[in-house]
């Protein structure tokens, strides 16, 4: 992919600090049916701000057209259309690299943002406790977390954000230093990776 389609994964994000913006109304399209919801769900926002969430899309593509057909709907009443979504490799699909690359292309084409894992979403949970730079199976991750979080991991736990919460800024620097260690950026090709601290960074800002 040319270089400059992914320069914006590097700064679309920027922290802002002390800033609280009038109300805003987030869309977020997910891939999965309960790991990014329920992490996502626990975000506890302010009555003035809304954030309509989504699940179970489907792979790559079907979560961006997912968004764009729902904010389409809702005639652009969204601030913000997010979709969430993994590289998720399957090494017995020849054209899985192009499905993804296509997905992330139509949503630079149509203004949604994307926070996409190469390769599993839990990555983003470990860099709460880890600086991780290295490519592993996407299983080993649960593994690993298993040890990490307090009463163990479960996949689909719907109080993972809880669990996770106060560790929120050491996951937006390692995530932040790992997105940054890749020049140019090829989300396709850079395992392991993430953005979706620019996702939870726009989040954070109107947490009660």
């Amino acid at each position: 992919m040319p270089k400059k389609s992914w320069d914006r994964y590097r700064s679309y994000g920027g922290r802002r600090i002390n800033v609280r913006e009038p109300k805003q109304r987030f869309l977020i399209v997910c891939e999965g049916e309960k790991t990014e919801p329920y992490y996502f769900k626990g975000f506890r926002v302010p009555g003035d701000v809304v954030v309509d969430i989504h699940s179970g899309a489907g792979m790559h593509i079907s979560v961006v057209r997912e968004a764009i057909t729902r904010r389409d709907e809702a005639q652009d009443e969204y601030d913000q259309v997010w979709c969430v979504f993994d590289r998720d490799k399957n090494r017995q699909n020849p054209h899985d690299s192009q499905q993804f690359n296509d997905a992330l292309q139509l949503a630079d084409t149509n203004n949604v943002r994307v926070a996409y894992t190469n390769d599993a979403f839990e990555l983003w949970y470990f860099l709460h406790f880890n600086y991780h730079d290295t490519a592993i199976d996407r299983h080993d991750y649960a593994t690993r977390l298993n040890a990490l979080v307090s009463d163990g991991y479960r996949k689909n736990d719907p109080t993972i954000f809880s669990k996770l919460e106060e560790r929120m800024d050491t996951a937006l620097r390692n995530a932040e230093r790992l997105l940054s260690q890749y020049n140019p950026v090829n989300p396709e090709r850079d395992d392991p990776s993430t953005t979706v601290h620019l996702l939870v960074t726009e989040l954070q800002q109107y947490l009660n």
